[in-house]
C-alpha cells in the first residue's frame, strides 16, 4: 500500500468546498430560459364530494397555464407501492392538503393571488382525524376496514406464559407526528420535448422512486424519463417519496405549456402539505418472572399512516420488527396495522417506525423494573440478547455483541449511579428536579427482509483514462456525506490518494439504480458494491499485465489509459446478492430481518424547572457499536444530530392538528431546539466490525432518533416520580400531568399482576 489510510480517517468532505463558498446550486438558484412558475392549488376541507371549480374575477386566466386531472396523459397516481394516491383529486377529496390544480404563470407573484381566487364548492363528509377513530370504522374511508397493512410475529407459545407469571405488567404509549424541517423546502424542475420526454431537476433522495413515477404518470417509456438530483438541503426521509407527486406537478404543467416549470414550495406550504412522521399507538402486555426475566408478551403497535398508502407499510414493518428491542423474547405475538385518517399522508422520516415502538419498549422496561423492583440497568441487564440467542423474528444474534459491557461503559461515562444519588437528596426541596435515564435498543441496517433482495442494486466504477476514478451510484448526498464516504471506500480499495476519486451526479441518464438512499443502508450495503466494483477495476487491470500488485497513482493511471485505448470505456459493475446467512420468509414474517444491527445504549440527565415546567437535557452520552467507523467526523455528526433531532421530537416538536390540517405550520410556532436547547451531546463508539459491510461498517444515520426519547422521558420519571408515557411533552403537558397526578407512581404489586 503506497497512499496513506483513507477508511477511518476524517477526510475532506466532497462537496464542503461548493457549499462554504455559495458555488453550490441548489434547485432555487436554477433558471431556464422561457421557465414558468408552479403552484398548487389544494383542498380546504378533508374529506368529501367535489361539486363545482370556479376561477374568480380579477385574474387574466387566460395567462395562466392550468392542469386538472383530465390533463394527465396516463395514470392518475403516484407509483410507489398501492398506487392509490391521485396526482391530483378528481370527483373526490379525503384530505385537506389535497392537490386538485396545478396553475402556471411567468411572474411567480401573481400565483398567490391565483390560487387565492380559485373557489371549490364541495359536498362535504365526515372526517376521521385519529386512529382510534379509524378502528371504530363509523366512516369507512379506505378500503373495507381502514386498514392498509397488517403484519403478525409470533414466537413460542404466547398463550402459555401467563400463568407462570409472577407479574403481568401493561402500558399503553403514544408518540406524535414529527415535521423533518430540513432546511432547503421541496423544489422541482420539469422541462419536456416531445422527443426527448420528460427531465427534471429536484431536491431529493430517490431518483428512481421519481423515474417510475413519471413513466406511469406521463405515460413515456423508461428512456423518455430522466430524473437529476441537484444539490439538496437536508431531507431526513421527507424527501424519499413526496418528491415524487411536486415532480408529476411541475411535469405536467412542463407538458401542457411546453415551457419549462419551476415548483418550490414556501415554508408553511411545506410543512402543512408534506409527508411526517407517523403518530403510533403501542400496548404492552407482558409477563415477568419475579427476578424479572421476561417470559413473554403481547404488542400491539398501531400507526396512523393518513388519507393514503404511501410507505406505512414498511414503516409498520420496521416499527413491528423493533418492537422487541435489544432483548430476549422467548414467547411473542406482535399485531401490527397502518390504518387510514383524512390528514395528509404520513410517510418517511429518519427511523422509519423505530423511534415509535422502541420509544414504548423501553418506557415499558422501566415500568418492568418499577413492579419487579429492580434498577432500570439490572432489568435490562437481565433480558439483554446475547449471542446465539433469538431475536422476536427469530433471526440468530451473530454479532459478538456484549451489552452488559456496554450498558456498563455508559453508566460510567455518564456517572449515572453517583448522579442518581445526589438527585436522590437535592430532589428533596428547591424549585427544579433533576433525574437520569437509560435507553438501549438496536436498529437493523439496510432494507427489511428479502428488500434488498428484491432492490439487486447495482453500482458502477470507472477507470478514466486521466487517471482518475468515478463512482456511478444513485445514492444521494443530502449533507449526511455520501458522497465522501463512498469515495474513501473506492480510493482505499483501490490504493489511490482520495483525491483521485469523484462521485458522478446522480442522474438516471448516468448512473445505476443502487437503491434508494434510505434505512441506514448506504455505507454498508452501497459502499459494499462500490468496493466490489473498485475491487473488479483492480483485478481487471492486474489480469490484462497492465498492473502489479504495488503500484502509485501515476502507475495507475497509466494502466487505465491503456485500458481505455484497448477497449474503449472502462467500468465494472456490482450487483446485491443476499449472502447465504441472511433469509427472510415474507410469508410467516421470520428470518433475517437485517443483514446486521447496530447496538446502543443511551444516558440522559434532564432538569424540570418547577417554575416555567420546562425540561432541559443537561448531559447526553451516547454509545454505539456501529460496526467501523469509516468517517470519525461524518460518524459523531450523525450521531449529534440524531440525538437533537430526537430532543425535538420528546419536549418541543407538537404538530397542532385541526380538522386534519396542521394549524402550526411554520417555525414561529412549530418549535424546535436551537443549539441553546442543545446539552454537550457525548458520542462514543465500540467498533466490532462487519462482514456485510464495506470495511466493515454497519448503517449509522438512523440509530441515533430511536434512543433518546425514551432515555429523557425515563429521567423525567425519575425526577418527578410522575409516569409519562407519551410524546412530545411541553411544558403545559407536565403542568397537566402534575396538577392531575394521575401517573404518579405507585408501589411494586406482588404476584398477581400489575393491572
Amino acid at each position: 500500500m503506497k497512499n496513506d489510510r483513507i477508511v477511518g480517517v476524517s477526510v475532506l468532505r466532497k462537496e464542503g468546498r461548493d457549499k462554504v463558498t455559495g458555488q453550490a446550486q441548489y434547485v432555487d438558484d436554477m433558471t431556464l430560459p422561457g421557465m414558468l412558475y408552479g403552484a398548487t392549488v389544494r383542498s380546504q376541507i378533508p374529506r368529501g364530494k367535489i361539486k363545482n371549480i370556479a376561477f374568480g374575477s380579477g385574474i387574466a386566466w387566460d395567462e395562466f397555464v392550468i392542469v386538472s386531472a383530465k390533463d394527465i396523459p396516463g395514470k392518475n397516481r403516484i407509483a410507489l407501492m398501492a398506487n392509490d394516491q391521485p396526482c391530483l383529486a378528481h370527483g373526490a377529496v379525503n384530505h385537506p392538503e389535497e392537490p386538485i390544480l396545478l396553475l402556471a404563470h411567468a411572474d411567480r407573484h401573481l400565483l398567490p393571488k391565483a390560487v387565492a381566487a380559485v373557489s371549490m364548492e364541495y359536498d362535504p363528509l365526515p372526517g376521521v382525524f385519529t386512529i382510534e377513530e379509524s378502528e371504530s370504522h363509523s366512516e369507512i374511508i379506505w378500503g373495507t376496514d381502514n386498514t392498509f397493512k397488517t403484519y403478525l410475529i409470533e414466537k413460542g407459545d404466547v398463550d402459555g406464559v401467563w400463568e407462570k407469571a409472577d407479574y403481568i405488567v401493561e402500558g399503553e404509549y403514544a408518540t406524535g407526528a414529527q415535521e423533518q424541517l430540513y432546511i432547503e423546502n421541496n423544489g422541482i424542475i420539469a422541462a419536456f420535448d416531445p422527443q426527448q420526454g420528460i427531465t427534471v431537476w429536484g431536491s431529493l433522495q430517490c431518483p428512481y422512486y421519481i423515474h417510475k413515477a413519471l413513466m406511469a404518470l406521463c405515460n413515456l417509456t423508461e428512456d423518455k424519463v430522466r430524473v437529476v438530483q441537484a444539490e439538496t438541503g437536508g431531507a431526513f426521509g421527507g424527501k424519499e417519496e413526496y418528491p415524487s407527486m411536486i415532480a408529476a406537478h411541475a411535469a405536467l404543467l412542463a407538458i401542457k405549456s411546453g415551457r419549462p416549470v419551476k415548483i418550490v414550495y414556501d415554508r408553511m406550504e411545506d410543512m402543512a402539505a408534506t409527508t411526517k412522521r407517523h403518530p403510533s399507538r403501542t400496548r404492552h402486555r407482558t409477563a415477568v418472572s419475579r427476578d424479572g426475566k421476561i417470559l413473554g408478551g403481547e404488542i400491539e403497535f398501531t400507526i396512523d399512516g393518513g388519507a393514503y398508502t404511501t410507505l406505512s407499510p414498511v414503516v409498520l414493518s420496521r416499527g413491528a420488527i423493533h418492537a422487541g428491542g435489544a432483548y430476549y423474547w422467548p414467547s411473542v405475538r406482535i399485531s401490527a396495522k397502518a390504518v387510514a385518517t383524512n390528514v395528509p399522508p404520513h410517510g418517511a422520516f429518519r427511523g422509519f417506525g423505530a423511534p415509535q415502538s422502541l420509544f414504548a419498549l423501553e418506557r415499558h422496561m422501566d415500568r418492568i423494573a418499577q413492579v419487579v423492583g429492580l434498577s432500570a440497568a439490572e432489568v435490562r441487564r437481565r433480558n439483554f440478547l446475547r449471542p446465539g440467542q433469538a431475536t422476536t423474528t427469530e433471526q440468530i444474534v451473530r454479532d459478538p455483541i456484549d451489552l452488559d459491557k456496554l450498558l456498563n461503559r455508559a453508566l460510567e461515562l455518564s456517572d449515572y449511579r453517583a448522579k442518581r444519588e445526589l438527585f436522590a437528596k437535592e430532589n428533596r426541596a428547591g424549585t427544579s428536579r433533576k433525574g437520569m435515564g437509560i435507553a438501549a435498543f438496536l436498529h437493523g441496517a439496510g432494507f427489511t427482509g428479502s428488500g434488498e433482495r428484491n432492490l439487486s442494486s447495482v453500482v458502477g466504477v470507472e477507470g478514466c483514462a486521466d487517471g482518475k476514478v468515478q463512482v456511478l451510484v444513485s445514492s444521494t448526498e443530502f449533507g449526511q456525506g455520501t458522497k465522501t464516504v463512498l469515495c474513501q471506500i473506492a480510493a482505499e480499495t483501490l490504493d489511490l490518494p482520495y483525491e483521485k476519486v469523484e462521485i458522478v451526479q446522480a442522474d438516471t441518464n448516468e448512473v445505476p439504480n443502487s437503491g434508494p438512499t434510505v434505512a441506514s443502508r448506504t455505507v454498508m450495503v452501497v459502499g459494499k458494491l462500490v468496493q466490489s466494483a473498485a475491487l473488479g477495476i483492480r483485478q481487471t487491470l492486474a489480469g490484462s499485465g497492465l498492473l502489479d500488485g504495488s503500484y502509485s497513482a501515476a502507475e495507475f493511471g497509466d494502466a487505465c489509459r491503456k485500458q481505455v485505448a484497448a477497449h474503449g470505456r472502462f467500468r465494472s459493475w456490482a450487483r446485491y446478492e443476499a449472502p447465504n446467512d441472511v433469509f427472510w420468509d415474507d410469508a410467516r414474517y421470520r428470518g433475517e430481518a437485517y443483514a446486521a444491527f447496530a447496538w446502543a445504549v443511551y444516558v440522559a440527565e434532564v432538569t424540570v424547572d418547577l417554575t416555567t415546567y420546562r425540561v432541559s437535557v443537561d448531559d447526553f452520552v451516547a454509545l454505539q457499536e456501529v460496526g467501523r467507523v469509516l468517517h470519525p467526523v461524518l460518524a459523531r455528526g450523525q450521531i449529534a444530530g440524531g440525538v437533537a433531532q430526537a430532543i425535538g421530537y420528546t419536549l418541543y416538536e407538537k404538530v397542532v392538528w385541526q380538522n386534519g390540517r396542521m394549524q402550526n405550520c411554520q417555525m414561529t410556532n412549530y418549535i424546535m431546539p436551537t443549539s441553546a436547547d442543545l446539552p454537550p451531546i457525548r458520542v462514543f463508539f465500540e467498533e466490532l466490525g462487519n462482514i456485510h459491510g464495506a470495511f466493515g461498517a454497519k448503517g449509522i444515520g438512523e440509530l441515533p432518533m430511536d434512543g433518546p426519547a425514551p432515555a429523557i422521558v425515563n429521567a423525567m420519571e425519575g425526577a418527578l416520580k410522575l409516569r409519562f408515557n407519551s410524546i412530545p411533552l411541553l411544558p403545559e403537558d407536565i403542568l397537566e400531568a402534575l396538577l392531575s397526578d394521575s401517573g404518579r407512581q405507585s408501589e411494586p404489586q406482588p404476584a398477581g399482576g400489575e393491572r
